[in-house]
């Protein structure tokens, strides 16, 4: 087990690719229990699953459009999901949004559209999932990639950050507008400046669709007492200035795994592929290498 830290006195280097200005049109899907789900793909090979974190208007495009086209371009198929409650995915009020809601929901999307044994890249709450999913269906998980992964402290814990305080706050209470979209998005990142006017109108386009069900509703476990159990390699990211999971959740993997690595980094808030999207591509895809050499 190893843990890395990292020091950046400068912005995030740029990425010599340019992101793509809009999500692609994908393929919707239709599970049961009602829900019609959308992801998009891009590349071929083994493939990446991509799962996006929680919080008003994400999706799976906007945590992930840095980052995506350099998997394809390097050889794996990139695949993207919207979860349940999110992205062009439906969105019900009657749901309860429960980490068994999601990961139940995700693995009938993987297994309609042919997504045998993947990797799992997961931030926050995608974390969490990609982390159940593992423990669930070994067997399908080749390895996990998480940034700031949700799912190893008490709830109490994550209540305490400011971010999720503020969050909750504004998402359960409707006071979601351009002003309160870009306050929280800032509380995302330690380099404000990454939060542009065509993000907070892309995130603002899917929040004014979700019910506040989808956060009011929500209940991760704690699952440190499992990760013993985990039976892939893990590699893991965790900007020191997260307000929204703490970094002491890195331990939590290093002490219980088997086969963890966490890279830990200053100078970056919850958004480690954003903030640091050219060091964070890099490392993702050496690690990838690595578990696909002959």
């Amino acid at each position: 087990m190893t843990v890395t830290s990292t020091g950046f006195q400068q912005a995030a280097p740029k990425t010599p690719h340019r992101p793509p200005s809009q999500a692609p049109v994908g393929t919707f899907t239709e599970v049961p229990g009602g829900l019609t789900l959308h992801h998009f793909e891009a590349g071929s090979g083994a493939p990446v699953v991509f799962i996006h974190g929680s919080g008003p208007g994400a999706s799976g495009f906007s945590n992930f459009k840095h980052n995506y086209p350099q998997f394809a371009e390097a050889g794996y198929r990139a695949v993207v999901v919207d979860l349940p409650g999110y992205g062009a995915s439906s969105k019900p009020a009657d749901a309860h949004y429960t980490l068994d809601f999601f990961v139940d929901a995700l693995r009938a999307q993987l297994v309609a559209n042919g997504i045998g044994r993947a990797t799992l890249l997961g931030n926050s709450l995608g974390g969490a999932i990609a982390l159940q999913y593992a423990l669930d269906y070994p067997e399908d998980v080749d390895s996990l990639i998480m940034m700031a992964p949700g799912g190893v402290e008490e709830r109490e814990t994550y209540f305490r950050m400011d971010g999720i305080q503020k969050m909750v706050s504004l998402f359960t209470n409707q006071q979601m507008n351009r002003l309160t979209m870009r306050q929280l998005l800032e509380m995302l990142v330690y380099d404000r400046s990454l939060v542009t006017d065509a993000l907070v109108d892309e995130r603002l386009r899917v929040c004014e669709q979700q019910p506040p069900e989808v956060l009011s509703t929500m209940r991760v476990p704690n699952l440190t007492g499992r990760l013993a159990e985990l039976k892939c390699p893990v590699l893991g990211f965790w900007g020191s200035d997260d307000r929204f999971n703490p970094a002491s959740g890195a331990m939590r993997f290093l002490e219980h795994c088997a086969d963890a690595r966490f890279v830990l980094m200053n100078r970056c808030g919850h958004w480690v592929m954003v903030e640091h999207r050219g060091y964070f591509n890099r490392e993702c895809l050496e690690f990838l290498a690595e578990r696909h050499a002959v």
